[in-house]
């Protein structure tokens, strides 16, 4: 049978106070109450814990093998509760953040590099995916997500809109020349998102529609990355609708045509409701609210 937690406490308690009165006293107990309580461990042991003699109480050979355990556990406890008073208001432990692919494998990562600096105590398990991973399941702990979210059960702070504009690398404007009107777009090269894209993203793809009338235009090349877009791009493969935050980290590419509206999306940090309370969650909103801003998203 195991040892009760409560009498293994009352017992410490008795120990330390040398006498059955002055750890009733501590307790708040009945002197007889206590004792029973005691009797009642003893026998639950077949051991007796004390020898009583006139000045008080000592402790058997049992009872002082068991001082020394209810000792460490009362350390422990003590430490443990120290701990958790001191890191009561200072952001610790893991973040699961999900969110895009292109989006966190590009700027994303480099922005939280500052973010550990600020809180060294915080482990960021970064979650990349263009379909949307359940928070109401705890698949993650928040996301930073391109599109409104539609469950009630979840908190939401809008953060920036990020921008898509057609790029082209000089290299490849130097060949084919550098389209002035959208009419001038049907003799270049587009690449394109591939079809894969979900319904959120099909936006990507708004530049297959510029110059003509009718069903969107095949494209020349389509990857179903917009970091593989990116390099195709670079490469001089061709002409393509990129985010602001994938052409600012790019010195192969440069932005044409920047009249044109292109896509917009306005991103959200969205986390269960479960989570307002959360220290470590609610800093990492409120740098993401700070950093993602147009000039950081390379959109000034």
């Amino acid at each position: 049978m195991p040892l009760d937690w409560d009498k293994l406490r009352l017992f410490h308690t008795v120990a330390v106070a040398g006498s059955f009165t002055e750890g009733a006293r501590r307790l708040k107990l009945s002197q007889p109450a206590l004792s029973r309580q005691i009797i009642a461990l003893e026998e639950q042991l077949d051991a007796k814990l004390f020898h009583r003699h006139a000045r008080g109480l000592a402790l058997t050979h049992e009872g002082e093998q068991l001082f020394r355990t209810t000792s460490e556990i009362n350390d422990s406890i003590a430490r443990t509760r120290n701990g958790i008073d001191s890191t009561r208001n200072r952001p610790t432990g893991e973040v699961r953040l999900t969110t895009t692919v292109s989006f966190g494998s590009s700027w994303l990562p480099r922005q939280l590099a500052d973010f550990l600096d600020l809180y060294p105590d915080i482990r960021i398990h970064l979650l990349l995916s263009d379909s949307e991973i359940d928070l109401a399941r705890r698949e993650a702990d928040c996301a930073i997500r391109f599109q409104k979210p539609t469950q009630a059960d979840l908190i939401q702070r809008p953060l920036a809109t990020i921008r898509h504009r057609l790029c082209a690398s000089p290299e490849y404007l130097a060949r084919h020349g550098e389209p002035r009107t959208e009419r001038d777009l049907l003799s270049h090269r587009i690449i394109a998102y591939g079809p894969s894209a979900p319904a959120y993203l099909k936006g990507l793809n708004w530049a297959l529609e510029l110059g003509h009338d009718g069903p969107p235009r095949e494209p020349a090349l389509s990857v179903n990355s917009s970091a593989g877009v990116l390099a195709a791009v670079e490469a001089g493969a061709g002409i393509a609708a990129l985010p602001s935050y994938l052409i600012g980290n790019s010195t192969k590419v440069r932005v044409i045509m920047g009249h044109l509206p292109g896509a917009q999306f306005q991103t959200y940090f969205v986390y269960p409701s479960e989570l307002k309370g959360s220290v470590r969650v609610g800093v990492l909103r409120d740098f993401l609210l700070e950093r993602m801003t147009p000039a950081n998203l390379g959109d000034a």
